[in-house]
């Protein structure tokens, strides 16, 4: 096995950790099918993480950093309010259609970690995070375009990511797409009479 620095070893069995837990459940991952997945030992695995409480915190962090970042390359500088938000949605919900099983995933980790004693903590840091995310999208959307919400930016980004929490989940089940970008519309609409105040 070659010799790689920690941090790419790191992130190699994060990404391992989502593909095997996208497939196989959270619960049913072990770090031994990680380790498999990857193609690493397991003195591998505990030498870049402590546990897999620790592995699961790096994987949350690197789904929710992933749709942070996408949506962010999305905010068009010349484009009005109304498409800047639809077209950050969109982007979001792009990668929801086309990776349905790492959007359960998220879903699975939030349930695993609510009953997992000790891991509760995972499930607040990953809603926290949406919440994070959604502020940061709305910080830049205000930069851009150089507006004041009326609304408290904190609570915007609260409604949003429970919109977008609740409407992920909502396609998920029923996978209705045309309902989907119907609500997409409908979120934006509001989200931007909440800017502009």
């Amino acid at each position: 096995m070659a010799r790689m620095p920690s941090a790419e070893r790191r992130r190699q069995l994060v990404e391992a950790a989502i593909r095997a837990m996208t497939r196989d459940g959270v619960a049913r991952t072990t770090t031994r099918s990680i380790c498999a997945e990857a193609g690493v030992s397991l003195s591998v695995f505990h030498y870049c993480f402590d546990s897999k409480q620790a592995l699961l915190e790096a994987a949350i962090e690197t789904i929710t950093g992933n749709y942070v970042a996408r949506v962010k390359s999305a905010v068009e500088p010349g484009a009005t309010l109304r498409e800047t938000v639809r077209g950050a949605l969109q982007t979001y919900w792009d990668h929801v259609t086309a990776h349905p099983g790492e959007h359960m995933l998220t879903y699975d980790l939030t349930q695993y970690a609510l009953r997992e004693p000790g891991f509760e903590h995972l499930a607040r840091a990953q809603y926290e995070q949406y919440v994070a995310s959604a502020t940061a999208l709305i910080d830049q959307v205000r930069e851009v375009r150089e507006l004041e919400p009326t609304v408290p930016v904190e609570v915007l980004a609260r409604y949003l990511a429970a919109a977008i929490d609740g409407l992920t989940l909502q396609f998920l089940v029923l996978g209705d797409e045309r309902a989907a970008a119907d609500h997409l519309d409908l979120t934006a609409d509001q989200l931007v009479s909440l800017i502009e105040g």
